[in-house]
């Protein structure tokens, strides 16, 4: 489905600034069709037509929907909506019925003019069916009348905000509570969920006819609504524990506040499930911190007992067995710094890179490392064997691509489509011998090469003569998990 931004640039006449206008009162309409208990629909007028353009369209979490259809995309006929057209022409707020529209018998409507900058930019419809014989109920009458005092804020231009100073990904809703304030900040209406919420932040007072400070809850996000004109949202922790999120939306009524709109949400649960989650993902990095401290620590203890050893392939093995283990404890190294079970692989492959030359390098074999491409976010399940299957490809190229002293390059080329890894390690050295195949080698290396790529990466592993040298390639699918 097309995006609002994508639809009015297509299909109207409307700018930038005109269509983010736009977009911030779609961002914010949830709230709206809560308020009025109704579909909401924002339509434009087509380029060189007398239709409509559907841009969007929200239903209400506090009533029922006239619509199951998705209409966002339809051209909708001028004829049908003489009330649209006369609130586009009129700049005022129009309130009709429509017959046999989009499926439904009957239709009470108001038309809301979308107003930016002194120009219509579009209209926004209240699409409900009229209720027979029933008496609102106070709440049902407040949140209409809310409402209606932010319809004449979109038709006048003073809403949507052009920007708030405090943001959150969990924005209370209307069904979470909400305080309706008069012009001097006191509380002029609470519902149900707002009582609620005030009374498990420790508030036991009846907060009607009083202001917020009166009845010990912070009201700094209500003055700073209040001064600025503008929304403010703030976590409020009242009572040990217990924090509620409160965000106060400014009624402007001719640029002045007369009013406003609390919205209350008790978010104790959430915040102590985030900190859970930091206190965990802590102990794991600490975990890792302590793996490494042991790696190195066993790395010494070989180091140690390699120099006491006589035999040349005995001291060639501890040492082989030492960069493993460094190997290893890179990768946990990186994972102690990073939350998450997932790293970015290249800041495991550079310091590898430098341990490699740093440990392999002579004056006499002046082999240089190449490092291009991105490997991307792996998983430690991944990374930690893959470390190991470069540091061996590193390992034996320079142990067997560069003889008698000659220079060299070993490049290593990462590649990442978000399903597929693909490394290439490749070399100008002398090659390989013309009957070599990977799967008959027995040296420890290749053999430890080939053991984790086919069992723990779940890859495959070629290796070719090039022209110079040797290339060596591993491809293996990455998890939905991590890719």
């Amino acid at each position: 489905m097309a995006t609002l931004a994508e639809l009015a640039r297509h299909r109207t006449s409307l700018g930038r600034v005109q269509i983010a206008h736009l977009q911030r009162l779609v961002a914010e309409w949830g709230m709206l069709a809560d308020f009025c208990f109704a579909d909401l629909l924002l339509l434009a007028p087509v380029v060189d037509s007398d239709s409509w353009l559907v841009l969007g369209q929200i239903r209400p979490t506090t009533g029922q929907t006239m619509y199951r259809a998705d209409w966002v995309g339809e051209v909708l006929a001028g004829a049908d909506h003489p009330h649209v057209a006369e609130a586009w022409n009129t700049g005022e707020i129009v309130v009709g019925d429509m017959a046999q529209v989009r499926g439904s018998d009957r239709v009470r409507v108001a038309a809301i003019p979308v107003r930016h900058d002194g120009a219509v930019l579009g209209v926004l419809t209240r699409e409900w069916s009229p209720s027979v014989g029933r008496e609102l109920g106070e709440l049902e009458r407040t949140y209409l009348e809310v409402f209606e005092r932010f319809a004449r804020m979109i038709a006048d231009g003073e809403f949507p905000f052009a920007a708030e100073r405090s943001s959150t990904a969990a924005l209370p809703r209307v069904g979470d509570g909400v305080m309706l304030l008069d012009a001097s900040e006191r509380v002029e209406y609470a519902s149900p969920n707002a009582v609620s919420a005030l009374h498990r932040a420790g508030v036991q007072a009846n907060a009607v006819g009083m202001r917020l400070a009166a009845i010990g809850f912070d009201d700094h996000p209500v003055r700073l609504a209040f001064e600025s004109a503008a929304p403010a949202t703030e976590e409020i922790e009242q009572v040990p524990e217990v924090i509620v999120l409160v965000r106060c939306l400014p009624l402007l009524k001719g640029g002045k506040v007369s009013g406003g709109v609390v919205l209350v949400r008790d978010i104790s649960e959430l915040r102590r499930r985030d900190r859970m989650l930091l206190s965990k993902d802590a102990t794991i990095r600490e975990i890792h911190h302590r793996v490494k401290n042991n790696l190195q620590t066993i790395s010494s203890l070989l180091r140690l007992q390699g120099r006491r050893l006589e035999s040349a392939e005995a001291k060639a093995a501890v040492e082989e067995s030492v960069r493993r283990i460094r190997t290893i404890a890179l990768v946990h190294e990186t994972l102690s710094r990073d939350v998450g079970d997932d790293i970015d692989f290249n800041d495991i492959l550079l310091p590898l890179a430098a341990m490699v030359e740093e440990g392999l390098q002579s004056p006499d074999r002046p082999v240089r490392l190449r490092i291009s491409g991105d490997a991307g976010r792996l998983s430690a399940n991944v990374a930690t064997p893959l470390a190991v299957v470069l540091t061996e490809l590193l390992q034996n190229a320079v142990d067997h691509a560069f003889v008698d002293g000659r220079p060299g390059t070993i490049s290593v080329d990462m590649a990442n489509d978000g399903s597929m890894l693909a490394v290439t390690v490749s070399d100008d050295g002398v090659g390989l011998p013309d009957d070599f195949l990977i799967e008959d080698a027995t040296g420890l290396g290749l053999s430890i090469v080939r053991t984790l790529v086919t069992t723990e990466l779940l890859g495959t592993i070629e290796m070719a003569r090039a022209d110079p040298g040797t290339v060596v390639s591993l491809r293996m699918l990455i998890p939905e998990s991590y890719g």
